[in-house]
């Protein structure tokens, strides 16, 4: 037992050495930093702060939370996140796609807005966790196999839902909808309301759009979401002194004091913290997934621009430090922005200290509009930031990228069909793991298929594909050539077409060729188990050839190989094992043929190779 412990802990210290967390990179990233690269990150910081914190805005009203947290979120975790993140040019905070997915959740479980405020702290504390629990696990390298096709379906599904989302606010019908959770029961509640639809609403917003969509068009270099916001609140705040009537048909964002910036704490409602986070459990694990790949899908964007490498746990960690400060300042998830770290590279940005200098920019102007009186924030109209994030949401739509997953393969459009329409009727966190899991069965179902061929010898010595089975006079060996990973989908390969194998009466050994398999699991040994128990129990043998050390540590360590070894006289070394020699593939083979020949007590066998033709290696 005490020897298992350590084989146990010293593979547990090589699995951690491989890809190490770093504590606090930062000072990693500073070597060698210069004036004018402060310069520079000052630069880039003040760019992205103007675009950081109306998005901030316009985020916390998408999840239909104060405005106030959408601010603090990109201050608090745009400050802690470059303390731990691996990549340069990472700036985090809101975003579209988190921010829709607690409305979505909120949404459809019926909670109060106090219930709401109440839950948010312990909800992005459990994404911060479960985020830093993944970066030790090195969780995110497997993000790089999410198909596609579900980020294009969940992403354009997202988009539609926001767009519809904003509709109240944009034809100023808030009082009369708002009790559907999908995108069809907000479409039904807008069109039934329209006999409440005002026009003050709706022609700010036009504006809106036609302003901030020439100014992306003519001056796309310019901060067009801040401007056009400035410019079109302040037509707004002309109108209310001028038209009678505005400002009850527009309305605008309740301001926040001093007060509203202390920490907030986790709390448990009345049913306690376990209840809690038995509720909160499958949202928190869809946000923090969302949030690790939509970081990990940034960092490398921009690790491929810049020439340095991706450190995407190292990444996920810091996505999970920046949640928990959130938990405690915010209480709105936070995740890696791709527009915001676009905009930081391209500014100039020489260090992850310019988004330490943007998240410090964002707390002075929180902290300043709770001075200011009449506070700024009082004068923006909800329907101008719901414009600005319709506009934001349209973008979202890349109509070359749904072409592609459409007619790529059946299964691609199958993933993304599914995942859109998922995101329009069920809450969000359920179409992002509907999506991930119909990928992965679509792959598994491809991967655990095997095809066997059967192969004779013939009179000169080819190979030669075998017709029709027929009986033989002679013993048979068999040949079964066992190619690719033998994780628990490909398990039926042992259980079925081998002992379909066995069905002929000639055929007395089986060699299981090994030397291509992989990543063998519990599943597929026990179906190892279970093969080497049914070709004994029919008075035949099975001999494995070609295995290679983690094959031979795998069957050693979980007791198969006592089974394999089972009948065999090691004092005059007998063996049902043949190791996988680099410097001549096949002689493991020829030793296990030799083997064979030796149960059997004859020289005469014939031989007949299987193999998959699919994944022939060599």
């Amino acid at each position: 037992m005490a020897r298992k412990l350590r084989s146990f802990y010293r593979a547990f210290q090589a699995w951690t050495a491989e890809n190490p967390l770093k504590l606090f990179p930062l000072k990693d990233r500073l070597s060698g930093y210069q004036n004018s690269h402060l310069r520079s990150d000052i630069r880039a910081a003040l760019n992205v702060a103007l675009l950081a914190i109306p998005q901030g805005m316009a985020y916390a009203a998408i999840a239909e939370l104060p405005i106030l947290f959408g601010i603090i979120c990109s201050a608090s975790a745009a400050i802690i996140a470059p303390l731990f993140a691996g990549s340069r040019h990472t700036m985090l905070g809101p975003t579209n796609a988190t921010s829709l997915m607690v409305l979505s959740f909120f949404a459809a479980s019926s909670f109060t807005l106090a219930e709401k405020l109440g839950l948010m702290p312990l909800l992005v504390l459990m994404v911060g966790i479960i985020c830093l629990i993944g970066a030790i696990l090195k969780a995110a390298d497997l993000l790089q196999y999410i198909s596609q096709s579900v980020l294009v379906g969940y992403i354009t599904g997202a988009a539609f839902l926001i767009i519809i989302n904003q509709g109240k606010h944009l034809l100023g019908v808030t009082d009369e909808i708002g009790k559907a959770s999908n995108f069809f029961g907000m479409a039904r509640e807008l069109v039934e309301a329209n006999s409440s639809y005002l026009w003050q609403p709706a022609t700010l917003a036009l504006g809106t759009l036609l302003l901030y969509f020439l100014l992306q068009k003519w001056l796309p270099a310019l901060p067009n979401f801040a401007i056009t916001l400035v410019i079109l609140s302040g037509v707004s705040a002309i109108a209310t002194n001028h038209l009678p009537g505005w400002s009850e048909a527009v309305p605008t964002f309740g301001s926040f004091t001093l007060s509203d910036l202390k920490p907030r704490f986790p709390s448990p409602s009345e049913d306690g913290f376990a209840s809690d986070i038995s509720t909160l459990m499958g949202v928190a694990f869809a946000i923090a997934f969302l949030a690790s790949l939509e970081n990990t899908v940034m960092s490398k964007s921009l690790a491929s621009r810049s020439g340095h490498r991706a450190e995407v746990n190292q990444d996920m960690m810091s996505v999970g430090m920046a949640n928990i400060a959130c938990a405690f300042t915010a209480a709105m998830p936070a995740s890696g922005s791709l527009t915001r770290s676009a905009l930081n590279y391209e500014s100039g940005a020489k260090s992850p200290l310019s988004s330490l200098f943007c998240g410090i920019i964002c707390l002075i102007v929180a902290f300043i509009f709770a001075f200011v009186e009449p506070n700024p924030v009082s004068f923006i109209p909800k329907t101008v930031l719901s414009a600005l994030v319709v506009a934001v949401a349209a973008s979202l739509i890349k109509w070359k990228n749904i072409r592609i997953c459409l007619w790529s393969t059946p299964d691609d459009a199958g993933v993304l069909i599914v995942t859109f329409l998922a995101a329009l009727i069920a809450p969000l966190y359920v179409a992002i793991f509907l999506g991930v899991s119909l990928s992965i069965f679509l792959f598994l179902r491809k991967v655990s298929r095997p095809h066997l061929v059967e192969y004779e010898i013939s009179d000169e010595g080819e190979l030669r594909e075998l017709g029709e089975k027929r009986k033989r006079p002679n013993p048979g060996i068999s040949i079964v050539h066992v190619e690719g990973a033998l994780f628990f989908g490909a398990s039926e390969l042992f259980q079925t077409q081998v002992q379909r194998l066995v069905v002929d009466p000639n055929l007395k050994v089986i060699i299981l060729r090994l030397k291509n398999a992989h990543h063998l699991d519990a599943t597929s040994v026990m179906a190892l188990r279970d093969l080497i128990r049914f070709v004994r129990s029919t008075g035949r043998h099975l001999i494995v050839s070609g295995a290679t050390r983690d094959v031979y540590k795998v069957l050693k360590s979980s007791g198969v190989l006592e089974t394999l070894q089972r009948g065999c006289r090691r004092e005059e070394g007998e063996t049902n094992l043949f190791f996988y020699s680099p410097s001549n593939p096949n002689i493991s083979t020829r030793d296990a043929l030799i083997r064979a020949q030796e149960l059997l007590g004859t020289k005469k066998a014939e031989i007949k190779i299987f193999y998959d033709p699919a994944h022939e290696k060599g």
